[in-house]
């Protein structure tokens, strides 16, 4: 086989290992499946999700929980993707569409967002490790005020000031190179888990 056509071919298993680790992530996320969500991070993975920030065995006890307690139901839809990828480090975008069935409020809702995530690749197994979320839309009654984080996420009505205020310091979607899709690389700040922490001990 020749060397060019043997880079492309491991090229393309990449970006499949890649692809097959956030549809992993989305199904099992909507499965309540721990395993098949963990199996998309690496352990010392930070992933900053709206009001939530920690490593992936704390986001599956709060995600799960969250879920359970608001949603009779939910789809993590996975739409266009690039990824950016550089020896044994990969740069993705990921788009993704929600729906939930809701317990309270709304009877279903709907948006839309990213999922940032700078991908690596150790001993052959592609994961996450590090992910910003970023909500770009979600169906309103009225027009929404695009400087506030909290105003796309689904359980936005049971949300309490010092969320909202947690929420509205991170980082929010931007449509210039200021987005976090731009951060080469795509760190998240060890300050917000650590913020994300004091938070719930006031809880």
């Amino acid at each position: 086989m020749e060397p060019q056509l043997a880079q492309k071919i491991a090229e393309l298993w990449d970006r499949e290992q890649i692809r097959q680790c956030l549809h992993r992530y989305a199904r099992g996320v909507d499965r309540f499946d721990r395993e098949m969500i963990l199996s998309a991070f690496h352990p010392d993975c930070l992933d900053e999700h709206g009001k939530f920030v920690g490593t992936p065995e704390e986001f599956v006890n709060w995600a799960l929980a969250m879920h359970e307690g608001a949603h009779l139901s939910h789809q993590h839809c996975l739409l266009n993707h690039t990824a950016e990828i550089a020896g044994d480090t990969a740069h993705a975008e990921t788009y993704f569409l929600f729906v939930s069935m809701n317990r309270k409020g709304k009877p279903v809702t709907i948006g839309g967002g990213r999922y940032i995530d700078r991908l690596e690749k150790r001993a052959g197994d592609w994961r996450i490790a590090a992910r910003v979320t970023l909500r770009d839309w979600s169906l309103t009654d009225e027009i929404a005020d695009m400087s506030d984080l909290t105003s796309f996420t689904s359980t936005r009505a049971l949300l309490s000031l010092s969320e909202k205020a947690f929420m509205n310091a991170g980082r929010g979607p931007a449509r210039n190179a200021g987005d976090p899709s731009y951060d080469r690389p795509l760190v998240v700040d060890p300050a917000r888990r650590e913020a994300f922490r004091r938070l719930n001990e006031k809880a």
